[in-house]
This record gives structure tokens, C-alpha cells and sequence, in this order.
């Protein structure tokens, strides 16, 4: 999708402020909504420790940066002296991935993740957590295409496909590709358990496109 230049708060018509202030509060809704790779996937004890989870806030003082790898790097010591003996075990890399993930260690994360897809290139979950360690560091692009490498593997994944969506629509601002993979979604995955939420989801873009045509109909009249 092309860029298109953003008008400065001199150029806008009323309409187009009216649209960007229902943009800005959708992709408000939308924020925090990734999905993990594995839909079982359990919280690790760095979740549990600070009572952060996917799309929610702690109701206690957030850690600091430093404090979380601390947390991170606890956690994970056990199963680093693991994987001296079992330097090849695909399960474990995955989990120490996992520990630094959810401490928001995305760089530290992202270095077991591949080190599980070496040995194991076809873990579609590994490669979706990954994908969106890449999205949470600002690498869009990355996120994307290692999104596409899981749906290469698995064309029905679901959270990938959920990922690919929101990642296309935060990140891009690309309604159409959104609602393209969440269609997508939901016709591969007939019995998807957020069904709901990703119908909210597509109607939202779809609202959104609405009155970004409204706005630059407008935009184009009064030219």
C-alpha cells in the first residue's frame, strides 16, 4: 500500500479531524491484542512475578527494564545449564525464548528463537513468537515476512494470521491487508475461539476505511 503524506493541521478539513480522531481511537482499541504463537501457550513465571500479560496493565508499580531481566535471567538460568548438556534440544531454546519474551527482552528472545528454527526451521510457533518480537523492536517489515514463512508452513495458522492483521493495521495502517488476513482467518479456522473479536476487529477497519474514503470524497469536493 502506498505511503500518503500526512497534511499539516493547517490542510485538514473538518471531516478529515473527525477521521483521524476515530483512527486513532480504534487503533487504540486494537493495541496490545497480539497472540502468541502456541494458543496453549502458558505464561512463564516472569509473567506471573510482575502480573503483566498480553494486553493488560499491572495493578502494582511496573518493574523497571533492569528489574525484568533480572526476572528473565533467574528464570532462564535453570534451563541454560540445561541446554549445556542438551545444546540441541529445539523444546528448551524455545522456552528460555519464551522467558525473555515475556520480559520484554525482545533482542535476547529473538537469539534463542533462531537458534530453535536452526534445528527445527518448521516450528510455526517458534517463528510467529519471533515475528512478533520483531514487531514489539520496531521491525515491521521482519515481522511480516517471518509471518509469511509461518503461513508458507501452515497456511492455516491462526495466530499468525491473527498477528499478520494487526501488525498490517498498527503498523502499516493497512486496512485492506488486515481485513484480508482476518478474513482469512476465519474462513481456515471455523471454530477460532476470539471469533468474535476478530469480526469487532474487521468491522472497526472496515468503518475505518468508510470514512477515509468519506474524508477524501470531502477533501477532493472542496478542491
Amino acid at each position: 500500500m502506498a505511503e500518503r503524506e500526512v497534511p499539516s493541521s493547517g490542510q485538514w478539513t473538518g471531516t478529515q479531524a473527525y477521521v483521524l480522531s476515530v483512527i486513532c481511537l480504534l487503533v487504540g482499541v486494537a493495541v496490545g491484542y497480539l497472540a502468541r504463537g502456541s494458543a496453549s501457550a502458558q505464561p512463564t513465571a516472569v509473567q506471573a512475578q510482575t502480573g503483566v500479560a498480553a494486553g493488560t496493565a499491572s495493578a502494582t508499580q511496573a518493574p523497571t527494564a533492569e528489574q525484568m531481566r533480572q526476572m528473565a535471567d533467574t528464570e532462564a538460568a535453570p534451563l541454560l545449564a540445561q541446554v549445556k548438556s542438551k545444546p540441541n534440544n529445539a523444546e528448551l531454546l524455545y522456552k528460555i525464548g519464551n522467558v525473555y519474551y515475556d520480559a520484554q527482552q525482545y533482542p535476547e528472545s529473538i537469539k534463542y528463537y533462531e537458534a530453535c528454527l536452526k534445528i527445527d526451521p518448521k516450528a510455526t510457533d517458534v517463528r510467529t513468537d519471533m515475528a512478533t518480537a520483531y514487531h514489539f523492536m520496531g521491525q515491521t517489515d521482519r515481522a511480516l515476512e517471518e509471518y509469511d514463512q509461518v503461513l508458507k508452513v501452515d497456511s492455516k495458522h491462526a495466530n499468525a494470521l491473527f498477528n499478520t492483521g494487526m501488525v498490517k493495521w498498527q503498523d502499516k495502517q493497512d486496512m485492506k491487508g488486515a481485513v484480508a488476513a482476518w478474513k482469512r482467518l476465519l474462513d481456515t479456522n471455523p471454530d477460532y475461539a476470539q471469533r468474535e473479536k476478530v469480526q469487532q476487529l474487521i468491522a472497526q477497519a472496515q468503518q475505518h476505511l468508510s470514512l477515509q474514503s468519506a474524508a477524501n470524497n470531502a477533501n477532493g469536493a472542496a478542491k
